[in-house]
């Protein structure tokens, strides 16, 4: 979904139980039916209604009580069951012409499906749809990273669905660094992931 805020408020909220659950329920007056409805969703959005709010070059027009109607387009309820929220800041003309830099696709490739053969040789399922009871066996941090969840708690005001889809991604990230462990490091990364979504 591009332009995010630009969508209905009442479609996005909509969108809150299937990404939830996986499912989409539908009633109408005499029938009710439940259908399979996992899906990735990714979506962007600019940082303000002209798109340049913190461009090096360009000036934003914006008003701020324009930049908060914009943003509040969007619940919190909502942001809550995304996993990751990634700023993109506008890149240079410097950036933009150099070549490329980091790895090539196939050594990403072969990282990701090590990855997903860990979790699933460990749990059976992929990361992101383990339950509560499943992130308490699979998903226990180790003491610094545990201090480090509590500071993040209590400074960033996660709530409990938050701090879930945070130990979910610590592991992801964990694995995907072939570590056992989810270490403080780990923890840092996935809380880093989701500060875009306060």
């Amino acid at each position: 979904m591009d332009e995010l805020p630009e969508f209905d408020r009442k479609v996005l909220e909509v969108l809150r139980e299937p990404l939830e659950t996986g499912e989409v329920h539908i009633s109408r007056a005499n029938h009710a039916v439940t259908y399979p409805a996992r899906f990735q969703l990714i979506a962007a959005m600019n940082p303000c209604p002209c798109g340049y709010l913190g461009h090096p070059t360009r000036a934003c027009r914006c008003t701020p009580d324009q930049i908060t109607r914009y943003r509040t387009k969007l619940s919190g309820p909502f942001l809550d069951r995304l996993d990751i929220a990634i700023e993109v800041p506008a890149l240079n003309e410097h950036t933009l012409l150099a070549a490329p830099d980091g790895e090539d696709t196939a050594t990403v490739r072969q990282r990701i499906l090590n990855a997903w053969a860990v979790a699933h040789a460990r749990q059976h399922k992929p990361n992101g749809v383990l339950t509560t009871a499943e992130i308490d066996q699979w998903c226990t941090p180790d003491e610094a990273a545990r201090a480090l969840l509590h500071t993040a708690l209590q400074k960033l005001n996660l709530s409990a669905r938050s701090y879930h889809r945070v130990l979910k991604l610590a592991r992801t990230i964990a694995d995907l660094a072939g570590c056992d462990v989810i270490s403080a490091p780990h923890v840092a990364e996935a809380i880093q992931y989701r500060r875009g979504l306060g």
